[in-house]
């Protein structure tokens, strides 16, 4: 092989060498990095959590922008992490898991209750908080933090004005049963009077987002039914 040749091979060695270890370098700076801010990525997204479910209970208002420690202050005086299990039975710390529920409460007079919301969306899970007053019956708030829905569309989910129109709907109908709170195919103006309460107005464009988080809703509420009665009974006292 002439001197020419084995110059350009020795090039393209040296080449493809330090093209590997500037590989191995990047791979091990981006792991690096990952695990280095993961910390704060898990506190990020339990803070976001905590902001939502402030929201959700009207503590905080869906445009408000609070501050990291107003949110954690807010989130320690105002809300009381609880479990039930699916007879509405408060559980205690160590027992079987059971069903996370967040109350809104100023000494023992509840204001209100969180339940988390896990629903199936056109490209994803929707994840969110939906708050009811201590009647059991009536919303109080509700929240999205986590979807992958089309933006502009589906994705309206998470803005402010489709989250308002779920304040003062009923879960039950007038019939005094169970209904839950449905999105509807547009206005709720179209739909007939006595269900009007039960629904909130949909979203242009997004009748699958819709309907994929109404029976999320049904599926996730129904599973509280039981703790609903039992605070609804107790007029607002808490009894655990």
């Amino acid at each position: 092989m002439s001197e020419p040749a084995k110059s350009e091979q020795a090039k393209r060695r040296h080449a493809v060498k330090f093209a590997a270890i500037i590989s191995v370098v990047c791979c091990l700076l981006i792991t690096g990095a990952s695990t280095g801010l993961k910390p704060f990525q898990q506190e990020n997204r339990a803070l976001d959590r905590q902001k939502n479910i402030l929201r959700a209970a009207g503590i905080v208002a869906l445009d408000a922008k609070p501050s990291r420690d107003q949110i954690q202050s807010l989130f320690r005086e105002k809300i009381h992490e609880a479990v039930v299990d699916n007879r509405g039975n408060f559980m205690k710390p160590g027992e079987v898991q059971g069903l996370s529920l967040y109350l809104y409460r100023e000494k023992n007079i509840l204001k209100a209750y969180v339940i988390p919301i896990e629903s199936r969306g056109l490209w994803g899970k929707i994840k969110g908080y939906i708050a009811l007053e201590p009647d059991g019956r009536t919303v109080s708030g509700f929240t999205v933090y986590s979807h992958s829905e089309t933006p502009g569309l589906g994705g309206e989910i998470e803005k402010a004005w489709f989250q308002k129109n779920f304040v003062g709907k009923k879960i039950y109908n007038s019939a005094h049963e169970f209904v839950s709170v449905s999105i509807a195919r547009g206005s709720v103006d179209s739909l007939p009077r006595d269900t009007r309460i039960n629904h909130v107005d949909g979203i242009s464009g997004a009748t699958l987002t819709g309907k994929y988080l109404t029976r999320g809703l049904k599926e996730n509420l129904k599973q509280y039914e039981a703790v609903s009665v039992r605070l609804r009974n107790n007029k607002g006292i808490i009894r655990e």
